[in-house]
């Protein structure tokens, strides 16, 4: 069966099937046994005296569970409904009201609302708490169980209550669910530059870009200045579809190289040439939502100095998820494989794509700190290289104080295609990246 790479987000193969596999290792071979012969007697205990009948396929699936999530915060076992339920994600298409989710303590917490779907039209935030659907509590409840209460008919409403740091009570929001399009790459003119928003890195990815450089060079015509590629909030994906849209950006050289648990596991992928934008000036916005996938884009075209890389440090989740399929249709293991590093040699795992220009939104200081976690926050998380002090402490710069932007990062990063000064302050003194507009 087909493996998915994704760098976004055991056992079950068989007992004898594990074993077949470790009698090859000699003096391991005795220590495993005893290990499998533990787990089948708490197995067999549990079964008979728990308080109530417990499936063995519940029993299984969470020891699986357990195995796999205790190993780092991205791996994960999924039973065939959730398995399937990934693939029509990763498809680009799904029915719902268009939030991201992962669970935290029993409590399922927004990691983002999709762009231009119900949820994010009603204003739900990164880092909030969904307590209830419909009035009955989802706190407990299991994340695949939780999502299918907020899933639905095309047209049907249903009522989120909504816990939101900084307020003091819950509130409800309902939502009509929509046909949602996941991760659609978007675009619009802005003057002589072309903006091109990627939230995802699904099967529509680089197709999206490619029809969106396109239809902006179609509708400014030869005049086009450059694009802005914002990926801010984008939390990966696909690993073929970063490689692409990287592809589609470079002439030639490395996007990206994947170093596994062996030497033979190393992989290197090149762009094959052919520049859709014909070498126009190129920023690419980034943010500490930014992770993974798009990850690999900032650092392919910074490290190629084709595009300069705006914005603020990224979420530094340098590792690659395969999705291995397990036998029977029982489901798939989400299982980190690998590290990826930029055409450098650079690990972001930890540290993040550190941006040449960063340019603060304003408002970081009013984001919840449940909304600001890194990978670096993550419990388990892989170990990573240290930041280059030079880089770390290179200053940041914010709106000048009484100037009010919509979006600052995006004023700015226009700014720098069509060639103008942006009215700005900065946390250090440094004249050099500070100055006036005319």
């Amino acid at each position: 069966m087909k493996r998915i790479a994704f760098v976004g987000m055991g056992v079950v193969m068989g007992f004898g099937a594990a074993l077949g596999v470790m009698s090859a290792k000699g003096a391991d071979d005795a220590s495993a046994y005893r290990q499998l012969d533990l787990f089948s007697d708490a197995f067999e205990k549990v079964r008979a005296n728990y308080v109530r009948p417990v499936e063995d396929k519940e029993l299984i699936g969470d020891a699986i569970q357990g195995m796999v999530s205790s190993l780092d915060p991205h791996s994960s076992y999924m039973n065939a409904r959730n398995y399937g339920e990934m693939q029509v994600t990763t498809s680009g298409q799904f029915g719902g009201v268009g939030v991201q989710v992962q669970q935290e303590e029993g409590v399922i917490k927004v990691v983002t609302p999709i762009d231009g779907t119900p949820a994010a039209k009603a204003g739900i935030k990164s880092g909030d708490r969904i307590g209830a659907v419909d009035g009955t509590s989802i706190i407990g409840l299991p994340q695949d169980e939780a999502i299918d209460k907020m899933r639905g008919p095309v047209g049907s409403k249903v009522t989120l209550t909504i816990i939101r740091e900084g307020e003091k009570k819950p509130f409800d929001v309902t939502l009509q669910r929509s046909n949602v399009q996941v991760d659609a790459t978007t675009f619009r003119r802005e003057g002589d530059v072309g903006y091109i928003r990627m939230p995802g890195f699904n099967q529509q990815t680089a197709p999206g870009l490619e029809r969106a450089v396109r239809e902006l060079k179609r509708q400014i015509g030869p005049g086009i200045k450059g694009y802005v590629l914002d990926l801010r909030n984008n939390p990966g994906g696909l690993l073929d579809q970063a490689i692409q849209v990287s592809d589609d950006f470079l002439a030639g050289g490395e996007i990206v190289s994947t170093r596994g648990r062996h030497s033979d596991d190393t992989q290197r992928y090149d762009a094959k040439g052919g520049d859709i934008t014909e070498g126009k000036k190129v920023v690419v916005l980034i943010n500490a939502g930014t992770a993974s996938a798009s990850e690999i884009v900032s650092g392919a075209l910074q490290d190629h100095k084709r595009a300069t890389v705006v914005g603020m440090t990224s979420f530094g989740k340098g590792s690659v998820q395969t999705i291995i399929p397990l036998s029977n249709g029982s489901g798939a293991l989400r299982l980190t494989t690998a590290r990826y590093y930029t055409p450098s040699g650079h690990s972001i795992q930890a540290q993040g794509i550190i941006p040449d220009i960063q340019v603060a939104q304003g408002d970081e200081d009013n984001i919840p700190k449940l909304a600001r976690q890194s990978e670096a926050d993550l419990h388990g998380h892989l170990a990573g290289e240290p930041v280059p002090a030079k880089r770390a402490n290179a200053p940041v710069i914010k709106p000048a104080p009484g100037k009010k932007y919509d979006d600052f990062q995006l004023s700015y990063a226009l700014d720098l295609v069509n060639g103008k000064m942006t009215v700005a302050t900065a946390s250090d003194p440094a004249p050099a990246t500070v100055a006036a507009k005319n």
